[in-house]
């Protein structure tokens, strides 16, 4: 089990995972975007501005799902306090924030033809902005403190402090009156989504998905490749 997740081992596979998600991604987007941009219907009261839901709501559940892998890993590396968590960790963290901020810059551009302004102090999109701090926090940790034990530390504090934001945001627009619209789709019960819009939405956020893998695998390598540099150094 250990000699598999070894750090030779997983730059093997990440080599192998990154040929595979290069060979069909391209062919995954254009299928995406042409229901998206194309085939999907526009909205009876939006037209066609609702084709910004394709980006923007992917990129809010990535932004979500990417902070929550972040603060449960770093609970679980202060347990056990497991290497290669780390690198994991610091290899989420810029795939987040990247799609964090493009969740809220794609809620302004949605919001201007909707709501008839660019920005809300709205509680969905305050909270958003919030976790965006705290990826930025994260991230400077490592960035501005060059003992690693200690921006690890500070870095894990800040990511479990910061997963408390996490159901502020997805119950913002239930615990308050707020402009953004209640959850279309839900895992319990029925979504008020109509299937000629889910469908594009979901295969957006598969291949977005996908890309952030690629980003990952290519992060994290960068990461290995310096742990065995800071090896070699020592030797």
């Amino acid at each position: 089990m250990f000699k598999l997740l070894s750090l030779g081992n997983i730059f093997y596979w990440i080599e192998k995972l990154t040929k595979f998600i290069n060979s069909i991604f391209f062919v995954l987007l254009l299928v995406a975007l042409s229901f998206a941009l194309i085939l999907s219907p526009p909205d009876y009261l939006q037209g066609d501005s609702v084709r910004i839901m394709y980006v923007h709501v992917p990129s809010a559940w990535i932004g979500l799902a990417s902070f929550t892998s972040i603060a449960f890993l770093s609970i679980v590396n202060f347990v056990f306090k497991i290497k290669n968590i780390k690198l994991i960790t610091k290899s989420i963290a810029p795939i987040g924030l990247m799609f964090t901020c493009l969740a809220i810059v794609t809620g302004s551009l949605w919001g201007q033809p909707t709501w008839g302004t660019w920005w809300a102090w709205d509680a969905r999109i305050t909270s958003m902005l919030i976790l965006a701090v705290f990826y930025i926090g994260f991230i400077s940790v490592h960035k501005f403190i060059s003992e690693e034990e200690r921006a690890n530390r500070i870095s894990s504090i800040i990511a479990i402090i910061g997963l408390i934001n996490v159901p502020i945001i997805k119950y913002s627009v239930e615990w308050w009156n707020t402009l953004h619209q209640p959850a279309s789709i839900k895992l319990i019960g029925s979504s008020t989504i109509h299937s000629s819009m889910l469908m594009p939405l979901m295969l957006m956020f598969f291949v977005l998905l996908l890309y952030c893998a690629l980003i990952f695998l290519m992060k994290y390598k960068t990461e290995i490749i310096k742990i065995k540099k800071k090896n070699l150094k020592r030797l």
